[in-house]
């Protein structure tokens, strides 16, 4: 609908442009929004305000001239000038009453668009290091991500979603660490377990699967190992990844290496996917290392002086574009920083095509975008083509109480352990009713609660209501063709309200698409729920006259089509029976 009354403003300009009114241009841009008072018609357009200086005219004179000149249309009955120069314009009653047949006709696809056509966009989300399974604070990436990417994809944007495998660098030495320990207990050797290295159960589920393949092939004495250590954690750990690269060589430590992180990507697919996550690319980095990008990357940086050395290590001149200090690329020992795979790899995603790329971050890496842009700088590509959008953590509340969380020492909920406790519905819809960049609350027993005061229960139950209405037709032999309705007879204003609200739905898709905000679904779905509620506790239906019944069946039937268009968004399913 408001595609169709962008158009005829735009009619109106071509016929002042053709009278010389206004200069040809093909930038004019059209600006519109809801009226948001009653008795100031449908819409608003700021039109004439933002275009009289072109023309050379007064906002409020060059208003009355788009109207003078707006084409007769079944959809606009009038247009009046508002204030300093705003457009005011009235539909037609029946434009909305003609809803129900656009809806049924169009189905799934009412709500979509073309909006974004011809622009490829990447969505990379979650990416979590396979140092351990997801737990629920990558659980609200995960939703926030992929309900974007199809957000996106309902605007009409080409979108792709991706994970980057961190499957390279020091944090993946510590797990294989981890696991070749745990695996010498097993061993029977006496191991005093490092308390910086990684504590949780699936470390020893992995050494396990490594002895019971390997029987005691990699066994070795953990008294020399762990013995002289540095005092330093982080210290100690470095040592024992060497000693551990000494005593397995190169085929023993990948070995472990590559069962643990191929071990966890597993479990990270298998989780997204029951909860209703799929990536159309896994990209791992160390694909990135292995085909020399990273080293281009640093050698062509080197070639532009965006490098310098400082004692032994390689240094980019971040500050040169902002960050606040520069960043090491290069350590002196010769290996590689994140910072320099990270500038690979979003180098990469910039040659493959996408007009803009979006990576979802923890919060914690806030820090982490300046540099990333600047690198971006130094390679000549426009910052412009990277946003960057943070994700606050999930506290997790039960029976009131905050729920404790540790990663490194293995003492966190995991995402599976949420979704089995409320379920991939609630979990996703209650991730979803935040902006991402807002601080979250979960509260597990309201989630999990079947009444009103639970979102994602009265959404969905309103959904499994109006399905409800159709099964007791069919119980009492009813038999009806929609098609016939008469919508003329929805004269209520409860009817209007639910017109009037699954009229926006188009424009709520192109709006979250636009300031890639999901949530704005996730609200809108509360309120029509709530109108539909509202509007089945006040009227019947079954029990209305034929005519009346026919007509109130066919509107709840497109709130019915719009509901489930709307929770298949954030990835939530539309139940027929609850």
């Amino acid at each position: 609908m408001r595609n169709e009354v962008c158009q005829l403003l735009r009619d109106a300009l071509a016929s002042l442009i053709r009278q010389g009114v206004l200069p040809a241009s093909a930038d004019i841009p059209i600006q519109l929004e809801r009226a948001r008072k009653a008795g100031y018609g449908d819409y608003a357009s700021n039109l004439a305000m933002v275009l009289a200086k072109r023309a050379g005219l007064k906002p409020r004179d060059l208003a009355e001239q788009l109207c003078a000149n707006f084409p007769a249309s079944s959809l606009v009955v009038r247009s009046e000038v508002a204030g300093p120069g705003f457009i005011n314009l009235f539909l037609a009653a029946d434009a909305y009453q003609q809803l129900p047949v656009q809806i049924r006709t169009q189905g799934e696809a009412y709500g979509t668009s073309s909006d974004g056509a011809g622009q490829r966009v990447m969505v990379e989300f979650v990416s979590a290091n396979p140092t351990g399974p997801l737990h629920v604070g990558h659980g609200r990436g995960a939703a926030y991500g992929d309900a974007l990417a199809r957000v996106l994809r309902a605007a009409g944007y080409d979108a792709l979603s991706e994970y980057y495998i961190n499957d390279a660098g020091r944090q993946m030495d510590i797990l294989a660490l981890s696991v070749w320990l745990r695996y010498l207990e097993l061993c029977g050797e006496t191991v005093s377990f490092p308390p910086a290295a990684y504590q949780g159960d699936y470390v020893f589920d992995i050494a396990a699967t490594l002895h019971r393949e390997d029987s005691e092939k990699y066994r070795s004495d953990a008294t020399a190992l762990l013995s002289s250590l540095p005092d330093d954690d982080d210290q100690a750990l470095d040592t024992l990844i060497s000693r551990a690269r000494s005593v397995l060589g190169d085929p023993g430590f990948v070995r472990v290496h590559t069962l643990a992180s191929e071990t966890l990507v597993a479990d990270i697919r298998a989780d997204l996917t029951s909860f209703g996550v799929e990536y159309q690319t896994w990209y791992s980095e160390r694909s990135l290392i292995d085909s020399g990008a990273v080293q281009r990357a640093i050698d062509d940086l080197k070639e532009g002086d965006f490098l310098y050395q400082d004692g032994d290590a390689w240094w980019f001149r971040s500050s040169n574009f902002g960050d606040e200090k520069d960043r090491v690329v290069l350590r002196a020992n010769g290996n590689h920083t994140y910072f320099a795979t990270d500038i690979a790899y979003h180098r990469d995603k910039v040659a493959r095509g996408f007009d803009h790329v979006i990576n979802i971050w923890g919060a914690d890496h806030h820090g982490y975008i300046k540099r990333v842009k600047a690198s971006l700088s130094a390679l000549g590509i426009d910052q412009a083509a990277l946003t960057v959008l943070l994700v606050q953590f999930a506290i997790l509340y039960r029976g009131g109480e905050k729920v404790s969380m540790s990663t490194r020492s293995g003492d966190f909920v995991t995402l599976r352990e949420l979704r089995e406790d409320v379920g991939r519905d609630a979990a996703r819809f209650f991730y979803a009713l935040r902006k991402p960049d807002q601080h979250m609350d979960f509260d597990l027993d309201l989630a999990k609660s079947q009444s009103s005061d639970n979102p994602v229960y009265y959404v969905q139950y309103a959904h499994a209501r109006i399905c409800s209405v159709f099964r007791q037709l069919d119980e009492k032999g009813i038999q009806i063709n929609l098609a016939e309705a008469n919508h003329g007879l929805l004269i209520e204003p409860r009817e209007s309200d639910l017109l009037h609200k699954l009229s926006r739905y188009p424009e709520i898709v192109e709006s979250a698409a636009r300031a890639y905000e999901p949530h704005q679904v996730a609200y809108y779905l509360r309120e029509l729920a709530n109108d539909f509620h509202t509007y089945y506790n006040a009227h019947p239906f079954i029990a209305a006259e034929p005519d009346l019944r026919l007509a109130r069946l066919s509107l709840i039937d497109a709130v019915r089509q719009v509901l489930a268009n709307a929770l298949a968004l954030l990835g939530v399913t539309a139940p027929e029976r609850m």
